[in-house]
């Protein structure tokens, strides 16, 4: 009710409602009880030109990880939003924002083994890369899936693979490869969402290159950074002259 007086008091035309239910929705109702909440939303306001419902489908991470049924979903919600249509006479356009759904499997981050170091706890995989180009490990604990893409079989060791960062670098914890040796190219699955756009130059560290994979042949689409390229935007000043 005060967000209708609001509406009303300054004349806000309002053209769209939009949900954000979390992310990696499990089940399916629990997204379908959030779209009810958004009917009796858009309810209110008789000039509605769109009914956003957002994302959250899940994608897996892990062998046997739960996907989002996409079919199902459509089939569920597109029922549901035609009755809303139809009963208020009026056709509306249905918009999802389903990005990491689409591309997270898209995307495949390689690196490189600059060490393996065997300790009294654990052997350590030290790569070529960090927090600043691959963060979601360590900022909220989300897993990929790592394999090593040099050794496709053979005999398989426990691995901790961490970065070449001072702060809490580690990737994953426990892993189960193919032995790791010095050179070896591993591989970060689900990196199609959510690693280059979190990507940083932290600790003067330059960002990877892009390579689109299309019907077999390999195309650069984003070359690899340098250093001058750290100073690109630094502009010069008279102070100090």
């Amino acid at each position: 009710p005060h967000v209708l007086r609001l509406v009303d008091m300054y004349k806000i035309p309002i053209e769209g409602v939009h949900m954000h239910t979390g992310s990696d929705i499990l089940d399916i109702d629990v997204f379908l009880q959030g779209a009810e909440i958004l009917f009796e939303v858009a309810g209110h306001f008789p000039n509605l030109k769109y009914i956003d419902f957002g994302s959250g489908f899940k994608v897996p991470y892990k062998d046997g990880d739960i996907e989002t049924d996409i079919e199902e979903l459509g089939e569920k919600i597109s029922f549901r939003f035609n009755e809303f249509c139809k009963k208020r006479n009026q056709n509306l356009t249905i918009m999802f924002e389903p990005g990491k759904f689409l591309v997270s499997q898209s995307g495949t981050f390689l690196v490189s083994a600059n060490v393996v170091k065997q300790t009294t706890s654990t052997v350590f995989v030290g790569v070529d890369s960090g927090l600043n180009h691959l963060i979601r490990p360590m900022l909220y604990d989300a897993y990929h899936r790592i394999e090593n893409v040099s050794k496709v079989s053979g005999r398989k060791r426990i691995y901790t693979v961490v970065g070449y960062i001072c702060e809490t670098d580690t990737f994953g914890v426990n892993r189960q490869l193919h032995e790791v040796a010095e050179g070896d190219i591993l591989a970060f699955y689900n990196a199609g969402a959510y690693c280059f756009t979190m990507s940083s130059n932290y600790n003067s560290r330059y960002r990877p290159a892009e390579v689109l994979i299309h019907e077999g042949k390999d195309y650069l689409i984003r070359r690899r950074e340098t250093f001058d390229d750290l100073f690109q935007t630094q502009l010069s000043t008279s102070l100090f002259e």
